[in-house]
């Protein structure tokens, strides 16, 4: 009976270190689930509105936007974006975009088919999007071009574009992070 009584007592606290370390992940995730493309967009808004000098100061600039990433990462997504770095009078060096690199990013946004959406479905890992005829490659570009981690392919035909979801990412986060370079999608739900 000892013996049973330690086995249990072992149990209890194995099952709550494991509630614990579960609670704990799920809120990991809640930070960390940001996609690729909303980082580069929030890295984006923060380089054109302030003078940032330094990774360092960019980086608190992002986790004040509840973006968790690593400097190493920030600095793969800095030399992505082809950001430079040019000289100003009180801070030295700071950073800046590539000219017309938002432009470039309102353009798509300006140029995209609003109405070629017409319908978006979920089922499982998989979403499955409709467009007017013909408009399913150019959404799927679009898509593609933004290299959304949530998103593992596409798949377009005619009308009718499939996406592979990453395993434990919600319908919410889906439609959030698609809603952020396809305008107008959230009136189609």
């Amino acid at each position: 009976m000892v013996f049973e009584c330690k086995n249990r007592n072992f149990l209890q606290k194995s099952f709550e270190y494991f509630q614990n370390l579960y609670i704990f992940a799920l809120q990991l995730n809640k930070y960390t689930m940001k996609s690729k493309a909303q980082r580069l967009v929030a890295i984006q808004n923060i380089i054109s509105t302030q003078k940032i000098s330094s990774q360092e100061e960019l980086l608190h600039l992002m986790e004040k936007l509840e973006f968790v990433t690593t400097q190493a990462t920030l600095s793969r997504d800095l030399k992505f974006l082809k950001v430079g770095k040019i000289p100003h009078p009180d801070k030295g060096y700071v950073y800046e975009l590539p000219s017309g690199a938002q432009r470039q990013f309102n353009e798509v946004q300006d140029d995209f088919p609003i109405g070629s959406v017409e319908s978006i479905n979920y089922s499982g890992n998989l979403v499955v999007i409709k467009t007017r005829p013909g408009f399913a490659n150019g959404v799927a570009s679009v898509i593609d071009s933004h290299d959304p981690y949530e998103i593992l392919g596409t798949i377009a035909g005619d009308d009718t574009i499939l996406l592979i979801i990453r395993e434990g990412v919600s319908r919410g986060h889906i439609f959030e992070t698609l809603s952020m370079f396809i305008p107008g999608l959230k009136s189609k739900v």
